[in-house]
């Protein structure tokens, strides 16, 4: 994205900076450099100020050459990092013996300071001071000073919460570079974890955002409200062109020193300004820090188009399947054939045996007629490394699919994956690129278009409907569990690709979102992550922003949200879960549909599947339902941290056209028509069915949810009873009358059949008839918010391309 707010920005000096700290074999910038950084940023002119070296004479007329009355005084040194805490930070008046004896003293006192915070705190210690005690540690921390910063003072126009601003940049291991704003100051850590999401600081990835659409962000924040003068007793203390053009320069900067320009001389790892503070309309930073280092190496690109042939492929053979017992392998080969895979084009690997069942047996790769579309790979983890180096010497399959665990989630077995990652790249750096891989740890595919499944799950504990019709969607999981059991629980999602990723050895999250954002036969992505490979956020970002442009919908769960969870998900598929908070943000801001529990990946799936071709024109909702509590439950649900829905007002016209069916009923005189509706228990299956017709047409509304009271006597909700005013068969029931609605209707309808078991048969044939059924009023106007919201957002990237 390129920003309407330019700014001139002076790289060649900032990069002899860099270039500079390098030669003195540093990896940052001190203060003071980085105030000269800003100053060629094109944004806001930093303070004045001025370094005085440890032991160095300054004459009157230096000590006195910055403006104003007073002056800052800042100890420079690489291992202090919090300057206030020892004593660092001191104002003194403009006067050359109050310097000098301020400054004398900072040079003695600050070395005895720190070295009491290490001592009662070792975790304070830098590497360098690791046991060092005593007049020792002193002298260490005295010798690492490089001097005091003498910066001109500016004293903030206000003291008041909220006034200080901290804006930053970090070089992340999976999103890349990512720019953040919001509370400044000492306690910013404290903001961060005391305030609502979004409300203290806000954060984007730099490849995916300019300065105009990160301040759109930004003014969501406390930090914004209180700059801007929109709380009770604030005035404002900057403009929005100020920010916008400092959140510019960040950004441009971002993307220049980023490991994702293959042209970057160095990269940024980490730049804080914290605080800014404000003066007469002017942003002054009050510190500054920067580190840096070069670019990585590159590794070499996979050959991601032959995903192709692991989703659909022609010649499958398998490795690991038993002539004497159903383990993984065989279970594996009996799945594949169920699945409809024709037995001709299936072999297994195996010496001794002309065939298994029927499939036909070769005693080695070497020994195979031609070359496979997929290899299944279902034996213990220490074969695994010389199985690949044999398959890559042979050059015998397009795709490989790991099964085996036991490939880089313990530390014993990392030694054993990092022979099989250095080999599949080195593959991939041939003429032809090489097989892709697809796991280790994980437990395959199952592919509907391709006619295969390779889980290892026997059917009799996953029974599968394989004749059922699929949607055009795609599960992509890092967890073979998580994927399985919402197989089993939800066995109505039913996507057309469901594909288990494991530990990401060879191909990631990235690479299958990229792969289905071109395909033809997959609308809806959803993707359940644990954690991405080095930059492969960024990449799964890009390919949800061109996926959501293509006009696809992706629905997206991270795991390991809490210090607790990531510590659990390092033990799983051996991923490397990061910073949620970065995680969300930026995924949200690509244009996916962000779930907050597995519950609501499994609604948010769902709609996606079933509303994917409806309207979606605003978020105004109308709620009805006979249940009073369920009218009232749908009201209080429209708005959350993540969402703001609004009750649609019904039109004139469809307030008489709900009245004439309300009288025709002998309902009138029990209903008042406002929104939410609460139409009575005595309304009938038709009553529900026109009154969900009325609203569809009205041009104010912009969605349904209609609560289905089951245990009405006026619903036939019912299924094996003989009683023809119960059964949910009747011609003239709602499981006939809806769907015709919601056929007719662009606009999405969603139904609440709020009872026990005995009702999931009517549950049943609503989904089936593309209606979305939920067990609660709450949970179905959380999920439609989330979803309607995420579509408009979408919608807007769609028109900024445009």
């Amino acid at each position: 994205m390129q920003s309407q707010s330019a700014v001139s920005i002076d790289y060649d000096a900032i990069s002899a900076l860099f270039r500079s700290a390098q030669d003195e074999h540093r990896n940052f910038l001190y203060e003071y450099e980085v105030y000269n950084l800003l100053g060629k940023s094109g944004a806001e002119t930093p303070p004045q100020c001025i370094l005085i070296p440890q032991g160095a004479r300054s004459s009157d007329s230096e000590l006195t050459a910055l403006p104003g009355e007073k002056v800052v005084l800042k100890i420079v040194s690489a291992t202090i990092i919090h300057k206030t805490e020892v004593g660092g930070v001191r104002v003194v008046p403009k006067s050359p013996d109050k310097i000098r004896s301020a400054i004398r003293r900072m040079l003695y006192e600050i070395p005895e300071n720190f070295a009491n915070m290490i001592n009662l705190d070792p975790s304070h210690a830098p590497e360098a001071y690791r046991g060092l005690t005593g007049d020792a540690l002193i002298t260490a921390i005295r010798r690492d000073i490089k001097g005091v910063l003498m910066v001109q003072f500016m004293p903030p126009d206000s003291g008041a919460f909220g006034n200080e601003l901290i804006v930053g940049l970090r070089n992340t291991r999976e999103f890349g570079m990512v720019i953040s704003a919001g509370l400044g100051g000492t306690d910013t850590e404290l903001y961060a974890e005391r305030f609502r999401k979004g409300q203290a600081i806000v954060a984007a990835s730099c490849e995916l955002t300019d300065g105009d659409s990160f301040f759109k962000l930004f003014q969501k924040t406390i930090s914004y409200k209180k700059l801007a003068g929109l709380t009770r007793g604030q005035r404002r203390i900057v403009t929005d062109e100020q920010l916008i053009e400092c959140f510019s320069s960040f950004i441009e900067m971002g993307r220049r020193y980023s490991s994702s320009n293959p042209d970057a001389e160095f990269e940024i790892q980490e730049m804080e300004i914290n605080p800014y503070a404000f003066t007469d309309y002017l942003m002054v930073p009050l510190d500054g820090m920067c580190r840096f280092g070069l670019p990585g190496e590159q590794k070499n690109t996979r050959p991601i188009a032959k995903i192709h042939k692991l989703l659909h492929p022609g010649k499958v053979g398998v490795i690991g399947v038993s002539t004497k017992r159903r383990n993984f392998g065989r279970i594996i080969m009996d799945n594949i054939l169920a699945a409809g895979f024709p037995m001709e084009n299936l072999c297994v690997l195996r010496e001794g045996v002309d065939a298994i069942d029927g499939v036909i047996c070769y005693p080695s790769l070497e020994a195979l007629p031609e070359k496979l579309d997929l290899l299944v790979v279902a034996v213990a983890a220490p074969q695994v490394p010389d199985l690949v180096d044999e398959t890559l010497r042979l050059d015998a399959a397009e795709s490989i699919m790991l099964i085996p665990g036991g490939m880089g989630e313990t530390e014993e077995s990392k030694d054993r994956a990092a022979r099989v990652i250095s080999a599949i790249d080195e593959a991939h750096g041939t003429e032809n690129g090489g097989p892709i891989f697809l796991g280790a740890n994980c437990m395959g595919v199952v592919s509907h278009p391709g006619n295969y499944d390779t889980w290892f799950i026997p059917e009799e504990k996953l029974p599968k409907d394989r004749e059922a019709t699929y949607y055009r969607a795609a599960l992509v999981s890092q967890s073979g569990a998580f994927m399985l059991h919402r197989s089993s629980q939800c066995p109505e999602l039913n996507p057309a690709y469901m594909v288990s990723m494991g530990n990401q050895t060879d191909l990631t999250l990235g690479d299958m979102v990229k792969y289905f954002k071109d395909s033809d036969k997959v609308d809806v992505i959803a993707v359940y992550a644990e954690g991405f490979n080095d930059l492969d956020g960024l990449e799964f970002c890009n390919a949800v922003r061109e996926a959501v442009l293509a006009g696809k919908e992706v629905v997206f769960y991270k795991a390991g949200r809490t210090p607790e969870g990531k510590n659990a998900t390092s033990g799983h598929t051996a991923s490397l879960a990061g910073d949620y908070m970065v995680c969300e943000s930026c995924v949200r801001q690509a244009g996916a549909i962000v779930a907050r529990s597995f519950t609501e990946f499994q609604d948010l799936f769902f709609l996606a599947e079933n509303l994917f071709s409806k309207e979606i024109k605003g978020n105004r909702l109308a709620a009805v339902s006979g249940a009073g509590f369920e009218a009232v439950g749908m009201a209080d649900s429209i708005q959350s941290d993540d969402y703001q829905m609004h009750l649609a007002d019904f039109s004139e016209k469809s307030i008489e056209k709900i009245g004439d069916i309300l009288s025709a009923k002998r309902l009138d005189s029990l209903v008042c028509i406002h929104n939410p509706l609460d139409i009575n228990p005595a309304a009938d299956d038709e009553t529900h069915a026109v009154i969900a017709d009325i609203l569809a047409q009205d041009p104010g509304t912009d969605a349904i949810v209609i609560g289905l009271d089951p245990l009405s006597p006026a619903i036939h909700s019912l299924a094996g009873t003989d009683i023809p005013a119960f059964s949910m068969n009747e011609e003239n029931g709602v499981l006939s009358l809806l769907p015709e609605v919601a056929k007719r209707s662009d606009k999405p309808i969603i139904g609440i059949i709020d009872g026990g078991r005995l009702y999931d048969p009517m549950r049943d044939v609503l989904n089936a008839k593309g209606i979305p059924v939920f067990p609660v009023c709450d949970r179905a106007v959380a999920a439609l918010s989330l979803y309607i919201v995420a579509r408009l957002y979408a919608d807007s990237i769609r028109m900024e391309r445009d």
